[in-house]
């Protein structure tokens, strides 16, 4: 009762004070009447067949997703180090929900807007991984604490810690704050070391912050290929944000978060010293991106988790030899490299560089051809900007539709 409570008055208040009003919305996914008007009284529900549902569209696995979950918590648990999710891969908050019942410590969110979409939907705990710098954000941020006792932001400069205090001040809260420290790429955080260690001490003496540890995730490290120059990596680039986290220790600061690492590293990140948990995302869905880089036990493929998300698309073309053309280009999948993979099929690429239009190819040796209205599941390139295209995704057990899940995070980028 408390929890809705709460975000009873945080919606009331967002749509008394902010530019926008946040309508909350239930997690289980539509409902028939909702899926039915959607669709312009075309009968999409759940228990009918994927294949007879219209494309591009999004479509996940449910037992993939399932032994995906499974597998990470338990090798998680096993190696003594939590989950924190990253919700920026599925934008999804009946996901979120997932990963919080089977065992994650909470969530990330990259966005302030992400976080609000996931606190209305009924997730406490959110770990914000970016800077909140502008005004409006850092107001936006104090709002949401107000609301939601587990929100947890990031802070890089002193500046930034001075301008969050003052914030939290004038919201009448005190913000959790963890450090955000550079694993050496430059791209975000503060320098490991005495520079960390001082910008700690700022935090935890300002009167509208509490410390609540620190965080250092290096990016880079989760798409290098090969299992062995991955693992150096990994470990390597958090060496100095693990010394930096026991001279927090040693100087009386409060160090209960260290997170980091990813899904590239999972299997690793419970070496560096200290970590406490894996901000882990893409392995709920995998992609073309990670498959290609290697896993411990087979060097040729990373396949620790298995592929359950899944663009749909129909062919449109047909007529001209050693290729075929679909629905789902760019629209539908991105550009990013390397290009979708057909689901199943051998010696044919796609690519999806043009606007609506998808392009197969044929090689010597393809397993199959296609025909005209012929569908066709496409395994993602990268799975965090694919399903930024989608308002839903609908999960199917077998070919079964089983559930329909709006996106909600849809958008959600600032």
């Amino acid at each position: 009762m408390t929890e809705s409570l709460s975000r009873r008055h945080f919606l009331h208040a967002a749509g008394a004070g902010a530019a926008s009003v946040w309508i909350p919305r239930t997690v289980h996914g539509y409902t028939e009447a909702e899926v039915r008007k959607m669709a312009f009284n075309e009968r999409v529900e759940e228990g009918i067949s994927k294949w007879d549902l219209d494309t591009p569209c999004l479509v996940v696995d449910l037992d993939r997703l399932e032994g995906n979950l499974d597998h990470m918590q338990t090798t998680l648990a096993g190696n003594g180090v939590a989950s924190r999710p990253h919700a920026k891969t599925h934008k999804c908050p009946a996901i979120a929900r997932l990963q919080m019942a089977t065992g994650s410590v909470g969530i990330c969110t990259a966005k302030i807007s992400e976080a609000e979409v996931m606190f209305e939907h009924g997730i406490e705990q959110i770990l914000m991984t970016t800077v909140n710098v502008t005004p409006r954000k850092i107001r936006r941020a104090m709002h949401l604490k107000k609301w939601c006792a587990g929100f947890i932001q990031a802070v890089d400069t002193a500046a930034n810690a001075r301008d969050l205090s003052a914030a939290a001040a004038e919201a009448g809260v005190v913000a959790d704050i963890v450090v955000d420290v550079d694993p050496g790429g430059h791209r975000s955080g503060i320098t490991a070391g005495a520079p960390a260690l001082e910008l700690a001490q700022l935090v935890d003496t300002l009167p509208g912050l509490r410390l609540r540890g620190m965080l250092c995730y290096d990016g880079g490290a989760q798409h290098v290929m090969g299992f062995a120059e991955r693992r150096t990596r990994a470990l390597s680039s958090l060496e100095d944000a693990a010394e930096t986290h026991v001279q927090m220790q040693r100087a009386g600061l409060d160090n209960g978060i260290f997170s980091g690492g990813g899904t590239g590293t999972y299997n690793i990140d419970h070496e560096t010293p200290g970590l406490t948990d894996v901000q882990v995302g893409s392995y709920v869905f995998m992609d073309a991106q990670y498959l290609s880089i290697g896993g411990a036990d087979n060097p040729d493929a990373y396949d620790d988790f298995e592929p359950a998300l899944t663009v749909m698309t129909t062919v449109l073309n047909a007529q001209y030899e050693g290729r075929a053309t679909t629905d789902a280009g760019a629209k539908a999948n991105t550009i990013n490299k390397p290009w979708p993979i057909i689901a199943g099929e051998t010696d044919i690429t796609y690519t999806s560089g043009s606007d609506e239009y998808g392009s197969i190819r044929y090689g010597a040796n393809a397993s199959r051809t296609y025909a005209v209205g012929d569908k066709l599941e496409l395994i993602v390139s990268h799975c965090d900007p694919v399903v930024n295209l989608y308002d839903q995704m609908y999960g199917v057990r077998g070919d079964t539709v089983e559930v329909i899940w709006p996106v909600a995070g849809r958008g959600k980028s600032v």
